[in-house]
């Protein structure tokens, strides 16, 4: 006589995570705020691609109708909506999740607070920047490569150096399509930065080459941060959600050393001596 031996059964592990995302805030006028945000896409095209992107609706607080649509326009444009935020709603299952307790990111960590109306608005009088960008949240320090740089793993991946300061050194030059996003300091890089690729940092961010793609620096709300590079020919410059397009520097700033930082509530970009 033979037995069967008893089935253990295999428990099922249940892990909590958390990360840094972007926030999308909309503001009434809706139709402004969409020309804002197509301006912004038509700059960066892609730029929301494969991105986790939360809407932040305790400002407008639309009906649950409204809501509905705004999501469908944002999909239109490529931006998929994974939570939403609105204090006291109740949201059907046809609709992104409700998102409960989240934190303000910073430079030192996650607040447990909102930053309520702090945001700029307006464009301010007399600098170079044209719009506000959407709120930036990047993942940890390392390198993210698009589709377009996948097929060359090892070839493709810049040297990468990390210090206890928080620096991230880059001593090869980024190509077209990679992505380097940095939540704890600095960024430099040794080379240079490849149209079609892009540097996000919670610092600033130095480039001794030529500057081709997209910097973003202060993305987690450092007002101090600033982009420096040898030779500027970027495709958008952004500090703290400021920025300013390769169309509106062309003739300024084009082709040499700069800087780029925040003066007042603008973004303002000078060449060095």
């Amino acid at each position: 006589m033979t037995f069967a031996a008893p089935l253990e059964a295999k428990s099922i592990r249940f892990r909590a995570r958390s990360f840094v995302a972007f926030t999308l805030t909309p503001e009434a006028p809706m139709v402004e705020w969409l020309q804002g945000l197509d301006h912004w896409i038509g700059n960066s095209p892609g730029y929301f691609a494969g991105r986790p992107v939360l809407l932040d609706l305790n400002t407008l607080k639309p009906q649950t109708s409204e809501i509905a649509a705004l999501v469908a326009e944002l999909g239109t444009r490529g931006i998929r909506i994974y939570a939403i935020e609105l204090e006291g709603a109740s949201l059907g299952p046809d609709l992104p999740p409700l998102l409960v307790g989240a934190k303000e990111a910073t430079t030192e960590g996650l607040l447990p607070g909102r930053k309520g109306g702090q945001e700029g608005s307006g464009k301010p009088d007399g600098k170079a920047a044209e719009g506000r960008a959407p709120d930036h949240g990047v993942d940890a320090g390392g390198v993210a490569k698009s589709k377009a740089g996948a097929s060359k793993t090892e070839e493709s991946e810049p040297q990468v150096s990390h210090y206890d300061s928080g620096t991230l050194m880059i001593k090869a030059p980024i190509r077209s399509g990679q992505a380097i996003m940095h939540a704890h300091g600095d960024v430099i890089v040794l080379g240079s930065v490849a149209s079609g690729s892009e540097i996000v940092a919670a610092g600033s961010i130095h480039v001794y080459g030529t500057l081709r793609g997209r910097a973003s620096a202060g993305a987690l709300g450092n007002t101090a941060a600033r982009i420096f590079c040898r030779r500027n020919e970027a495709e958008l410059l952004s500090v703290d959600g400021w920025y300013i397009t390769a169309e509106e520097m062309e003739g300024v700033s084009r082709g040499k050393p700069v800087q780029a930082f925040l003066d007042g509530d603008g973004l303002r970009v000078e060449t060095l001596s």
